[in-house]
């Protein structure tokens, strides 16, 4: 168990159960968090773990704590490490791999074998990741390195000043720019595309090379959005067209790029990574096979 923070009652705070009192901690700014990290056991009072439904009061003192522990054994995959210092890193994930879990083939397993461990004084003792991706997606993803930095890029994320970009093939050719805003789960999203390119398909028509900007952060909410105008991501078995999966070539979905404030100096720092190698052969491939199924009619016809 590792303290995070630590918090004071202070006067004048009438008597209140433990889950209605939030906004103390960094981690968790409002009383729906709060109340989220004592069911997980996260807040402790007076060296006791909390209940939802325990009192407190003026000169009780509060601990927010790191329960997870670290694995006992690194998983031993190489990485392509992006950018690291002493407070963070940001790693590409391949594609089929989980970020974390109860598995030991994980992202946050495998960083272990990857990062070099921080020198702060509140340095965990095992990197975490500050985000999830769906374990399909490859792409960006930030790792904190320091209790204090994931209390950091967790404000961020929850007041969305992180900005994402995704990029996808999807299949058929789409407007040049568009929004979707079509709620998920009853919930309001946003969603901003751009095209790339567009390539002829034999098989699909068209594919289009998107960029992806969502403003919300909705479970699958690129994949849903997408399908649900009526151009599902290429390889997207969840969401996608039966019979279109490319096998064992899986979702054609990465994070490219992240905008955040960096923790320690407050530097505006903007990362990004190359359309994935796999992106650019499909579409060169169908390009390919299309141009030459044409120049074939072409002469059959002349």
């Amino acid at each position: 168990m590792y303290i995070l923070e630590t918090h004071t009652v202070p006067e004048k705070v009438a008597r209140i159960r433990l889950s209605d009192y939030g906004g103390v901690f960094l981690k968790y700014p409002s009383r729906k968090g709060m109340k989220k990290a004592i069911k997980r056991g996260e807040i402790f009072v007076n060296g006791e773990q909390g209940q939802t439904a325990t009192w407190i009061s003026s000169g009780d003192r509060l601990e927010c704590v790191d329960l997870a522990l670290p694995p006992p054994e690194a998983y031993q995959l190489q990485l392509e490490i992006v950018y690291e210092d002493n407070e963070l890193a940001l790693v590409k994930k391949p594609s089929g791999l989980i970020v974390s879990g109860n598995q030991f083939r994980t992202l946050e397993n495998a960083l272990l074998h990857n990062l070099s461990p921080s020198t702060q004084a509140d340095a965990l003792r095992a990197f975490r990741a500050a985000h999830r991706l769906d374990a399909p997606t490859s792409g960006l993803v930030l790792i904190a390195k320091t209790a204090s930095t994931r209390i950091h890029l967790g404000k961020q994320f929850e007041a969305k000043t992180i900005k994402k970009r995704y990029q996808a093939i999807v299949i058929g050719q789409t407007p040049e720019t568009g929004v979707i805003d079509t709620p998920i789960e009853g919930k309001k999203s946003y969603t901003h595309y751009e095209r790339v390119a567009v390539v002829r398909s034999l098989r699909n028509e068209h594919l289009s090379l998107l960029n992806l900007y969502p403003e919300t952060g909705r479970t699958h909410q690129l994949r849903i959005h997408l399908s649900g105008i009526g151009y599902p991501i290429m390889g997207d078995k969840l969401y996608g067209k039966k019979g279109e999966m490319m096998k064992h070539k899986g979702l054609f979905l990465a994070a490219v790029a992240l905008g955040f404030q960096h923790p320690k100096n407050d530097k505006k720092m903007c990362l990004e990574i190359d359309t994935p190698p796999k992106f650019e052969s499909l579409l060169k491939r169908e390009a390919r096979r299309w141009e030459t199924w044409h120049n074939s009619a072409i002469r059959a016809n002349s």
